[in-house]
């Protein structure tokens, strides 16, 4: 075997991760999706009952505006509608993020179970350990979801060839300081 190829992380390792991440987060997936789709349909449906009833009022009949202002109003009526509309989609998309977001931030600090772990620490690849290593900051918490997420796109991002230059650079180092601080005689 190449020393080179035992320095990456394998492909094995990236779908390793990818596997167990889906596992741990699929139930806020789909929550999230049921969420937005529910959501999206009962907007759909709320939206052209508001527009129904939009171009359903008449100001005809308000003789106490007057003929011009009557008029004025039919004329732009639509577009006060449709300004509602925006309005609220934008307060409809901004609130539903911002559920989609803690959703997501929660499953995020979900611990993740022993037989995952089990599974990373029997599988992956010394320098992907290295990296899921580096992503658990927190070691005084047990590892969570997103450790493991941070882990995957640092792995996909490279960080394990980084860790194992900033190593050789280290040990580098302190070979030199090492030497310099020998008495000489």
């Amino acid at each position: 075997m190449n020393p080179e190829q035992t320095l990456t992380p394998t492909t094995q390792d990236h779908l390793l991760l990818a596997r167990i991440l889906l596992k741990l987060t699929a139930t806020t997936k789909i929550l999230c999706t049921l969420l937005v789709v529910v959501v999206a349909l009962g907007w759909y449906d709320l939206l052209n009952r508001l527009l129904a009833f939009g171009k359903g009022i008449d100001y005809a009949d308000n003789h106490f505006m007057g003929a011009d202002a009557s008029a004025l109003l039919q004329r732009y009526n639509p577009y006060f509608w449709w300004a509602v509309i925006i309005l609220c989609t934008i307060l409809i998309a901004y609130l539903l993020t911002l559920t989609v977001r803690g959703l997501t931030g929660r499953a995020r600090l979900k611990a993740v179970d022993p037989h995952s772990v089990e599974q990373l620490t029997d599988r992956l690849s010394a320098p992907a350990l290295d990296v899921l290593l580096w992503a658990w900051q927190q070691r005084d918490e047990p590892l969570r979801v997103g450790d493991l997420q941070l882990a995957g796109r640092e792995l996909r991002a490279g960080r394990a060839g980084r860790l194992q230059l900033a190593a050789a650079q280290r040990a580098a180092l302190e070979s030199a300081r090492a030497q310099k601080s020998l008495p000489t005689t």
